[in-house]
Parts: C-alpha cells; sequence; structure tokens
C-alpha cells in the first residue's frame, strides 16, 4: 500500500461528508488510505477494496509465521531433512 500523503490524505468529516464521491475516487486511484478526523482527532480510515484485501492476507500471514515461530520454539518442529523426506515420500506415491 502506497505511503500516506499527509497534506492529501488527511480530511475533516465535514469535508468528507460534502465530498464522499470525490475522496473515494480518490482512494481507489491513489490506492493510498484516507484518515477522516474529526475535532482534529483520527477517527476512521477509508481503504480501496483491494488495498483491504491484501493487507488481510499480509496479517494472516505473519500470523501464521508467529505461530510457526512459537510451535518452533517449543519444540514442536520437524527437523527440515525429515520434513524433506515426508512431502518427497508423498509425492512419490
Amino acid at each position: 500500500m502506497p505511503r500516506l500523503k499527509v497534506d492529501q490524505d488527511i480530511r475533516p468529516m465535514s469535508e468528507f461528508r460534502s465530498g464522499i464521491a470525490t475522496f473515494v475516487k480518490q482512494v481507489h486511484e491513489t490506492k493510498r488510505p484516507l484518515v477522516i478526523t474529526q475535532h482534529g482527532r483520527g477517527v476512521a480510515v477509508l481503504l480501496d477494496v483491494a488495498e483491504y484485501e491484501a493487507m488481510q492476507e499480509r496479517i494472516e500471514l505473519l500470523e501464521e509465521m508467529q505461530t510457526a515461530m512459537a510451535q518452533i520454539d517449543a519444540g514442536a518442529g520437524v527437523d527440515h531433512d525429515v520434513a524433506k523426506a515426508t512431502v518427497l515420500g508423498c509425492i512419490g506415491e
């Protein structure tokens, strides 16, 4: 996801309300998130659907990696050579 441009991608709620279609188009075209503020504080983020889905996939992958690392640290891992032989043995069947 492209980095946020502070001068373009942070808008007050009042401005967002009056120009929703424009901001949705901006998010879709730039693939950058839009931060919506209320009383000077961030209250919401508008994301392009494809960018949101990609972000969710990255989060899931990182969670799976964290789980695997915890399993290895707990001694529940399988030696590389054993895993390789097991996989290759299944392919040959």
